[in-house]
């Protein structure tokens, strides 16, 4: 009778070390981090008058847990390359080799490590970020930099119905008002109905107000025209269905993602590329987490002339090949014609195959 997986006093250990190295790395990097922040945001903080509650509780707290999360899968990287390096160096990864555990056994610890990691992230990025982020990006929209925060978009068209079509010239989301208005309604791919106004209003609920219109029913071959001055009209849109800033992909969790991307698909949008690329990345760090944990334990598992300086160089030229490959393919995507799908996870494919050939290649 075949035995269940019962983890060893070596499980324990090396997964103590894992998640405390790698909580260690995350404290003291995001404290570096902090500090270059404060250095050169604290001009705008003092000639904002910015108050200190609002730094602390509205910027700072909501700071640490996204860049923490953001680059989880780079720390998590390091923390293998760094603690793996020292048992290399201390000859313990000989030791346990010797003692008749091999390699592949070995790395289970550090894949439970890693799904703890990983499954604390998804979560983390998928729910419970997004509506911090919102805190954070007002913060900085109110007093670091304002270009980010977009409040106007031109020749906006999209789908908001079956055979309904509307388009914006213009439109403003600080007074929810835009010019040049347009509903057209389609029987069949038959045009039916035109509505056009010089300007338009959002009011609430799904109503709308537009003024100076003009409505052009098309019965036949004949033509009917009603004119007026002000009309009520439902659209089952609100502004920020149409007009995106730059950050709003990051304040949506990750089922209310998915449904922007399915009602954006639907409507025709022309601005979901980022909301795409942010969706699938969060379901590609899982994947990521366990590809560089391989990739760090195969590189460091060997005592090698050099030690821990070379392993760690070594881990931070591919920490940087990552990166880069993450910030190609996601400008690919939302600026070219990459797949956002195809975007998020090709570093991953790419790292999948270095994973598989360094750990062929470490001795059992």
């Amino acid at each position: 009778m075949k035995k269940g997986f019962k983890l060893l006093r070596i499980d324990r250990y090396i997964i103590k070390e894992f998640l405390g190295t790698y909580l260690f790395m995350i404290i003291l990097i995001l404290a570096i981090a902090i500090v270059f922040d404060i250095n050169e945001k604290i001009d705008k903080f003092i000639k904002n008058n910015v108050p200190l509650e609002e730094i602390i509780y509205d910027y700072y707290l909501n700071f640490v847990p996204y860049y923490a999360n953001l680059f989880s899968h780079i720390f998590v990287f390091l923390t293998v390359i760094l603690f793996t390096s020292k048992f290399a160096t201390n000859s313990e990864i000989i030791a346990m080799l010797s003692s008749g555990i091999r390699f592949r056994r070995l790395m289970i610890p550090y894949m439970i490590s890693a799904t703890i990691i990983a499954t604390a992230s998804f979560i983390l990025s998928g729910f419970i970020i997004p509506p911090s982020n919102k805190t954070r990006i007002d913060f900085e929209n109110k007093y670091i930099d304002s270009r980010n925060k977009v409040t106007y978009d031109n020749q906006i068209q999209f789908m908001v119905a079956p055979g309904t079509i509307v388009y914006f010239g213009d439109f403003n989301l600080e007074t929810n008002t835009g010019g040049n208005f347009s509903i057209d309604r389609f029987d069949s791919l038959q045009l039916v109905s035109r509505l056009t106004a010089s300007s338009v209003r959002y009011d609430s609920a799904y109503r709308w107000k537009v003024s100076d219109y003009q409505i052009r029913n098309f019965e036949g071959s004949k033509e009917r025209i009603i004119t007026g001055t002000e009309l009520d009209t439902m659209l089952q849109i609100v502004p920020n269905d149409f007009v995106m800033a730059k950050f709003d992909h990051q304040m949506l969790t990750t089922p209310q993602l998915r449904k922007h991307i399915e009602n954006g698909k639907e409507r025709g949008l022309g601005n979901i590329q980022p909301f795409e690329v942010e969706y699938h990345s969060r379901f590609a760090a899982i994947a990521s987490a366990f590809i560089l944990t391989v990739i760090g334990a195969s590189i460091s598992a060997r005592k090698v002339k050099g030690g821990r300086g070379l392993h760690i160089g070594s881990g931070l030229i591919l920490s940087i090949a990552y990166i880069f490959f993450m910030t190609v393919s996601s400008s690919f995507a939302v600026k070219g014609n990459m797949s956002p799908f195809l975007a998020a996870w090709i570093p991953n494919i790419v790292f999948a195959g270095i994973a598989y050939f360094l750990y062929r290649k470490t001795p059992n």
